[in-house]
């Protein structure tokens, strides 16, 4: 895949930020014995996989990981997840796109997790555009980006994981 844009992380600087934002997930639910990474389908999934091996590196909790799917277009849709609500009861769940635009995707994946008693829920980004229409934040994210309303992110995960601005 061709992508033309000014790069804003390379491969080695997503990398570093991924294993940042790990450390930070650990270090609030040093306790724990499970943690539940579920990561918004497409890049946010890849992205939530990419933590989840980072995690697995540090820590001996169990990393579950969940892949939630919304679409997008009409998020009013039902949310679903490739695991049952059964699994994350009481337990600390961290909800993982790649990019934080208007928080819209964001926001109904919350609100789907809000039907369950966690021990406690945090979100996590790669990119944060810093161009809310809700109110939601990132936790944890890799950088935060002012850009104006015409631009747009794109993360390329591949071989080579890039970040553009196009």
């Amino acid at each position: 895949m061709t992508v033309t844009g000014n790069i804003i992380l390379n491969h080695q600087q997503i990398q570093h930020k991924t294993r940042r934002i790990a450390y930070q997930i650990l270090e609030s639910n040093v306790n724990e014995g499970e943690i539940i990474i579920a990561g918004i389908a497409s890049n946010g999934f890849v992205f939530a996989q990419k933590i989840k091996a980072e995690l697995e590196k540090i820590t001996d909790a169990v990393i579950t990981l969940c892949e939630v799917k919304i679409d997008k277009q009409n998020p009013l849709q039902s949310v679903t997840t490739s695991i049952p609500k059964e699994t994350y009861i009481n337990k600390p769940l961290v909800l993982i796109d790649d990019v934080l635009n208007s928080g819209t995707t964001l926001i109904y994946g919350v609100k789907h997790f809000l039907d369950v008693p966690l021990k406690n829920f945090k979100t996590a980004v790669l990119v944060n555009r810093n161009h809310k229409k809700y109110p939601i934040k990132a936790d944890f994210k890799g950088i935060s980006l002012s850009t104006s309303i015409q631009e747009h992110i794109d993360v390329v995960f591949a071989e080579e994981d890039t970040a553009y601005l196009v």
